[in-house]
């Protein structure tokens, strides 16, 4: 069971924390943010430095793409750091994500029944940052996905996702080679299915893990806004 909110105080500007203690934090970011500073002076403003005007000790554990939303964690020492690091490396923590997809997408058996995708992911070299699937020189990278709903006025499907590798751009390369790119994909889309939303929709909606100092269950989430 999740244990309450412990007191926030000040808000870090468009961030929001659900939770607050001694050793860690977790927020949900916007779409269109950095989770840390990028090169130039322009792209300076992120998750961690907003947070940190609240909490100057934060430091980032993990990391979303700046298109995508939802749930992050911060810890607010070293040694919950290095803790959720390699809980993270294990896959000590639970992570899910919904996305609505280009394309009505019937799974081979029951609607709604946990399908796999496993595609070996590679850098693209050519076109960095992008990645590509590679069955030569990519690694191995796994998807759990499952369909939320289909919409055939809209020829779309929502769709839940669970990452159980952690590949650079994994769901949205995973999804558009499977000839479902996320709408608002502006990697990996085509010009028609990026033109279908004003952003990526893809929003990190679920963490569990066990809190690395008082091995108490956390479990949080956060529905996306589309």
């Amino acid at each position: 069971m999740t244990p309450p909110t412990h007191a926030v105080g000040a808000s870090p500007e468009g961030v929001r924390c659900l939770y607050v203690d001694a050793d860690l934090l977790v927020l949900v970011k916007p779409s269109g943010l950095l989770c840390v500073p990028g090169r130039g002076p322009d792209k300076q403003d992120c998750l961690s430095a907003r947070v940190q005007c609240c909490w100057p000790e934060a430091l980032i554990v993990h990391r979303l793409d700046q298109a995508t939303s939802g749930l992050v964690l911060m810890a607010r020492n070293l040694t919950t750091q290095r803790a959720l690091s390699t809980a993270f490396a294990e896959r000590r923590i639970h992570k899910s994500y919904q996305a609505v997809v280009q394309g009505l997408w019937t799974p081979p058996d029951i609607c709604g029944a946990w399908q796999l995708i496993d595609l070996p992911i590679a850098a693209d070299w050519e076109r960095r940052p992008l990645r590509v699937v590679d069955f030569v020189h990519g690694k191995p990278s796994q998807t759990r996905w499952r369909v939320l709903a289909a919409n055939t006025a809209t020829q779309t499907t929502k769709v839940e996702l669970e990452p159980l590798t952690g590949r650079t751009h994994q769901l949205r390369v995973h999804l558009a080679a499977c000839g479902h790119p996320i709408l608002g994909d502006a990697l990996y889309a085509d010009a028609a299915t990026l033109a279908r939303s004003p952003r990526l929709l893809l929003h990190a909606t679920a963490l569990g893990l066990v809190h690395p100092a008082t091995g108490q269950p956390l479990h949080y989430t956060c529905p996306p806004d589309f």
